[in-house]
C-alpha cells in the first residue's frame, strides 16, 4: 500500500487570516501542506498573518503561529484548556513588547518572540 506521504500528498486542517480581510477566516479547510504553506507565504508578504493547523486524524494537538513584519509567536494547544507558549527569546530584548495577530492584536514580550524565518 502507498501512504498518503509517499504519494507527495499530506493533509493537514487549517484556518488563517484571510488575504483580502485581514481577518482570522475561521472556518477550518483540509488541503494538502502546499495550499497552506502558500497561503503562509502569501500572508508572509503582506508582513503580517495568524495561521492554525492540526492533523486532520485529531482535534489536538494545534500549531499557532502568529507573526507580523519579522516577529513570529509560536503556540502550542495542548487540547482544550492548556495552551504553551514557545520560549525563544533573543530576537527582541525581554523587556521589550511585540504584538502580533491573534483576535486582536496582542503583546508578547520578548521572551516569547521568534525571528519569522525560525519560526
Amino acid at each position: 500500500m502507498t501512504s498518503v506521504v509517499n504519494r507527495g500528498w499530506m493533509s493537514v486542517v487549517w484556518a488563517a487570516t484571510s488575504p483580502e480581510s485581514g481577518l482570522l477566516h475561521p472556518v477550518e479547510r483540509r488541503s494538502a501542506v502546499k495550499d497552506l504553506s502558500d497561503r503562509f507565504n502569501d500572508l508572509r508578504s503582506r508582513g503580517t498573518g495568524y495561521v492554525e493547523v492540526r492533523s486532520p486524524n485529531r482535534e489536538f494537538p494545534v500549531l499557532i503561529l502568529a507573526f507580523r513584519d519579522d516577529h513570529a509567536v509560536v503556540h502550542l494547544m495542548i487540547d482544550a484548556e492548556r495552551m504553551s507558549l514557545l520560549v525563544e527569546g533573543g530576537t527582541v530584548p525581554p523587556g521589550a513588547e511585540v504584538e502580533v495577530p491573534m483576535d486582536d492584536l496582542a503583546a508578547f514580550t520578548g521572551d516569547f518572540v521568534l525571528d519569522i524565518d525560525r519560526a
